[in-house]
């Protein structure tokens, strides 16, 4: 009667104690007993202790589970039936005896690993670049032939304060799924006066018309605004479409007129433009067939600068070379459909296809890709195809890989869209093992890409001979592939994200331009294979994927 007494007392004054607020399981706390005799019965829901038993028979102690491990933990899971009584109030009770060195909550803990970010923007479902289950209505589809954007956003979703400048038609920048996205210019004051000494009166929202020769640079055509959606639309604002980036700043260089043509010194003009102005990176989905010193220098300007400037192949399913796209300092792009092909053709027109040729980088979805309209706000039911639409979502993915790490040169660029590319995925007879003319090193992924930037191997070493991985990424427990391999006889390293080797092979005969590697059972991740050429001495690096 007294312990009862002492029991009711301290519910009395339970009101002055703290509330557990953490999420955990009803009616079940964890304790850990100082001292404890694994003799006792726990079946009998009390330990079988004069001390416990008026307070397991009064909160109904209905199940009593051990904690096991190998050494006795003296730690065990009580549930309790009596509703009447709060976790704290529980705890407090059990705490009074002195019994036990800790008494909690039976916490709740969620995986962190997120399956995927899915947006809620009202017509993602047609956006079947970005996220591909195979139903897509107005073509053949393939469950997976997407840029697997889905989980990249889990990683990264764009810095507020890096800039992507849109040289183009123009943008509607007053839609509402850029809103609070468009660049102003912080050092120019709208007077008539060139504030900031740029050479460019009142340039202060948005960027600069380079066709007409002022500071507004509206979109009268439709190319810039569809583009610009894709690469940075607004994404989880409940309307429209989710663009790649969803936080970092917008410029708008227009070099293009009404008519969807432009000069090469408005591009010209537009790059340096952009450049001095902070951008970052530049989407170009715009080509000529001229060479042109001009628009060669500006791209160097970028290069030099390091800026990365990504522009389209063309629609014209030739290898004719296309500029800027041909130039050396540029990321080149093609266009796949959604069942993963090279688009041939593109919807609009039987004669058409994504160009191909030795400058491609890669190629991303481009056919059917529903985006912003130019006129209004509203309206989300038009759809474009070309190169000039897979051309932003691998800029978008570039300004990621910035937000990730700033200090990336043009050349980390190019070598992580290379090996984080999703390569044999399109038709077999263009989509060959290795670089090939008409998908490049393989189709955008943009997890890939953003999982490759986060391993930082350093000091090992990197070269461009074309030597190829395959399958990449490997499938755990896989055999590797290595291709393209003079004869000679070979040592292999892989390490893992922090420089560990996790495996050596120091004798590889190879007579057949390729090795085989039997199954090799890595964790998921990316690693570093280092091969060494035992009679040449050269040393050859390539990251490797592993799911």
């Amino acid at each position: 009667m007294k312990y009862i007494l002492q029991i009711l007392c301290l519910l009395v004054g339970f009101s002055s104690l703290g509330q557990t607020t953490h999420e955990s399981v009803k009616n079940e706390i964890i304790v850990k007993f100082k001292t404890y005799s694994h003799s006792t019965n726990l079946s009998s829901a009390n330990f079988n202790s004069v001390t416990l038993r008026p307070i397991n028979a009064l909160v109904a102690v209905s199940k009593i589970h051990e904690i096991k491990r190998k050494i006795p933990s003296n730690t065990f899971v009580l549930k309790f039936e009596n509703d009447s009584y709060t976790i704290d109030q529980v705890i407090s009770l059990y705490k009074e005896t002195g019994l036990f060195e800790y008494i909690e909550p039976n916490f709740i803990g969620k995986g962190s690993g997120v399956a995927s970010t899915i947006p809620n923007d009202t017509h993602y479902d047609n956006q079947w670049g970005l996220y591909n289950d195979g139903t897509f209505q107005l073509s053949d589809a393939v469950s997976g032939a997407d840029i697997n954007m889905q989980l990249a956003w889990d990683i990264e979703k764009g810095d507020p304060d890096l800039i992507v400048a849109i040289i183009d038609s123009g943008v509607r920048m007053v839609h509402p799924e850029f809103a609070g996205r468009v660049w102003t210019n912080e050092n120019e004051i709208q007077d008539g006066i060139d504030n900031d000494g740029n050479g460019f009166v009142d340039d202060l929202i948005g960027g600069w018309d380079f066709i007409n020769n002022d500071n507004e640079p509206i979109d009268d055509h439709g190319h810039g605004t569809n583009v610009a959606g894709i690469a940075m639309a607004t994404g989880d604002n409940d309307r429209g479409f989710a663009g790649v980036n969803w936080n970092s700043k917008m410029m708008v260089c227009k070099a293009l007129n009404s008519n969807n043509s432009g000069t090469y010194s408005a591009m010209a003009e537009s790059i340096y433009y952009a450049v001095d102005n902070g951008a970052k990176v530049i989407n170009m989905s715009i080509g000529g067939s001229s060479q042109s010193f001009t628009l060669s220098s500006a791209i160097d300007y970028c290069y030099e600068n390091g800026v990365v400037l990504v522009a389209c192949m063309m629609n014209f399913d030739n290898d004719i070379t296309y500029y800027p796209a041909g130039f050396e300092n540029t990321i080149a792009v093609g266009s796949t459909d959604p069942d993963d092909t090279r688009t041939d053709p593109f919807f609009w027109s039987a004669t058409s296809g994504s160009n191909f040729g030795e400058h491609i980088d890669l190629v991303a979805p481009g056919n059917y890709m529903y985006g912003l309209d130019y006129q209004n706000d509203w309206w989300y039911s038009s759809y474009w195809g070309g190169t000039s639409q897979a051309t932003p979502l691998v800029a978008g993915v570039v300004s990621l890989l910035f937000s990730q790490n700033p200090n990336l040169t043009f050349e980390d660029i190019r070598q992580i869209l290379a090996e984080s590319s999703e390569d044999q995925v399109g038709d077999s007879s263009e989509d060959i093992a290795g670089f090939d003319i008409y998908h490049g090193n393989g189709r955008l992924n943009a997890y890939r890409a953003l999982m490759n930037e986060i391993v930082n191997v350093e000091e090992l070493p990197v070269s461009k001979e074309n030597i190829a991985l395959y399958p990449n990424p490997l499938q755990r427990g896989s055999e590797l592939t290595i291709s393209n391999l003079p004869t000679s006889r070979y040592s292999i390293d892989i390490f893992d994200a922090l420089g560990r080797s996790v495996y050596q092979n120091q004798n590889f005969e190879v007579g057949s331009s390729s090795i085989k590697i039997p199954a090799i059972n890595l964790a998921g991740g990316s690693y570093f294979l280092r091969l060494k050429d035992l009679e040449s001495k050269q040393t050859i690096g390539r990251k490797l994927m592993v799911e």
